[in-house]
């Protein structure tokens, strides 16, 4: 997921240590029925993140700066590519479904919500 322009100050209460936010991935993947073979996080230059086809997610260090929201979308978007390579109306959709049910952590998404674009 390519970077876009962001202020390079955010408040404090934004902030999270890195393994809250291995913990948010790891939650995620399991909702989303995946296993990432790896995790790391490390200063990127122009990405948030990104995924190999071997299963290694990568997360830029300055996502932990960012808020709750936008480190949910990066993660999902990350981990769905584990189920789904690339961008199309499938993953979209799901990416949607997704990010629309994890408002509320108790619901699981069912296939009818995730319908294509």
């Amino acid at each position: 997921m390519k970077k876009a322009a962001t202020p390079k100050w955010q408040p404090l209460e934004q902030t999270v240590p890195v393994d809250v936010f291995r913990t948010e991935v790891e939650a995620w993947a399991k909702r989303l029925g995946v296993s990432p073979r790896e995790i790391h996080i490390r200063p990127m230059k122009r990405k948030w993140a990104s995924c190999s086809s071997r299963g290694r997610l990568t997360f830029s260090t300055e996502l932990l700066n960012q808020p709750a929201e936008f480190r949910r979308e990066v993660i999902v978007h990350e981990l769905l590519h584990l189920k789904i390579p690339n961008h199309g109306r499938l993953f979209k959709a799901l990416l949607k479904a997704y990010l629309e049910l994890g408002k509320d952590p108790e619901v699981e998404p069912s296939p009818r919500e995730a319908k294509p674009l």
